[in-house]
């Protein structure tokens, strides 16, 4: 679908001898290319895809017009489709016979990763028929297309023609200086390349290259964005004023941004080390849990060793007694017990004391029946119930 056409534009516009071009076409398809062409021409410094829009739309009602294929060929080249760019101007060409753009279309192979086709181009020129600025353009794509294949002195003597020197006030001579400069530059000549970036500086009223700025650079002075009037724009860049407003819109929104998630990275670290502490003093709560079990405990076996103790004091005591106090218990014929203990008490140590009491219980009532029977050992397992000792006659202790 072809783009609107702005109702200022008019098909008077368009350059008289281009006009001409169109008279073998109905007038009012004449004045609807025409009024294309001039739109293509007014924005193709600025929107090319446009510009390649309305270019492509005058060649649908006119494409056996040369100036017609050549505006396509210029705007397909603006807005780099390259190939658009060499089929229409290479037709352009074949249907002129003129060698106008060989400059466009040896750039366009080089754009294309193919730099001995440029060389080529620049090589079957017929450069008599070329006018002086076609000319010095196709040289300095050609040495460009050296450059490409790392032939920086090959490019650099390309470049030392007698125009270097000459004709300073012409539109190409800043680009030839900045051109030789630059191969100077990729050839190790520093000094030199320095010198041809002042002359190309100083050639340059349009502004057309970045030269300055690479003196600059040699000089090892490095320009900030902030230098750039905020009110025109960067012509190098292409940018306006509003688009450069808007950056540093976007720019301080990022900002803000980035402030906001530094607070709350902030935020997160102080709630991870609060709960880090509460770990801490939960973990420090059954510790301290623990160390008064720990401490009960102590004195628990602490009690039990002092009972038992007592136990052992109370049965020490018993052993020691007088023979007359076991008399009186053994006639009493009262089983020796063992005493209430606490759970620490051993057990086999009370059995033990047992067993000792009723052995020297069972001495003492063997003695008594000694006596009793005049002396005469007999046999007492017959005569009491249930005793299955032998009673023996003590030796008397030395």
């Amino acid at each position: 679908m072809a783009p609107e056409i702005p109702e200022d534009i008019e098909a008077a516009d368009l350059d008289k001898e281009v006009r001409t071009e169109l008279l073998s076409l109905a007038r009012e398809i004449a004045d609807k290319v025409a009024r294309h062409l001039v739109a293509a021409g007014q924005i193709i410094d600025e929107d090319a895809e446009l510009a390649l829009q309305h270019a492509i739309a005058a060649r649908r009602l006119a494409s056996r017009i040369a100036v017609v294929r050549e505006a396509v060929g210029l705007a397909a080249y603006a807005a780099g489709d390259w190939t658009t760019a060499i089929a229409e101007l290479r037709t352009y060409h074949r249907m002129t016979g003129l060698q106008t753009h060989l400059a466009e279309l040896a750039d366009c192979e080089r754009a294309l990763g193919r730099p001995e086709r440029a060389i080529d181009l620049y090589r079957g020129a017929d450069v008599e028929k070329m006018d002086k600025s076609g000319a010095i353009e196709l040289l300095i794509v050609a040495a460009g297309a050296r450059g490409d294949l790392g032939q920086h002195d090959a490019a650099v003597s390309m470049l030392q023609v007698r125009e270097l020197n000459t004709d300073e006030d012409a539109e190409w001579a800043a680009r030839l200086r900045y051109a030789y400069a630059d191969a100077l530059l990729a050839a190790g000549k520093r000094e030199e390349a320095r010198q041809w970036f002042t002359r190309a500086a100083a050639a340059d009223d349009e502004g057309l290259t970045d030269a300055a700025e690479r003196l600059l650079e040699l000089d090892g002075v490095t320009l900030e964005d902030e230098d750039v009037d905020s009110a025109q724009g960067d012509q190098r860049s292409g940018t306006t004023a509003g688009e450069n407003e808007d950056e540093r819109a976007a720019l301080d929104e990022d900002d803000d941004y980035d402030e906001d998630e530094d607070e709350d990275e902030d935020s997160d670290d102080l709630a991870a080390r609060n709960d880090d502490l509460d770990d801490e003093d939960e973990d420090d709560e059954p510790a301290a849990r623990n160390d008064d079990l720990d401490d009960e405990d102590d004195e628990d076996d602490d009690e039990a060793a002092a009972r038992s103790s007592e136990l052992d004091d109370d049965l020490a005591a018993g052993t020691d007694d007088e023979p007359a106090a076991r008399d009186g218990e053994l006639d009493d014929d009262e089983p020796v017990a063992a005493a209430d203990t606490d759970v620490n008490t051993d057990p086999v140590a009370v059995e033990d004391v047992a067993e000792e009491l009723e052995a020297d219980a069972e001495d003492l009532a063997d003695e008594q029946r000694e006596r009793a029977a005049g002396g005469d050992v007999k046999a007492a397992g017959k005569d009491d119930e249930g005793d299955e000792f032998v009673s023996e006659p003590k030796q008397p202790k030395e």
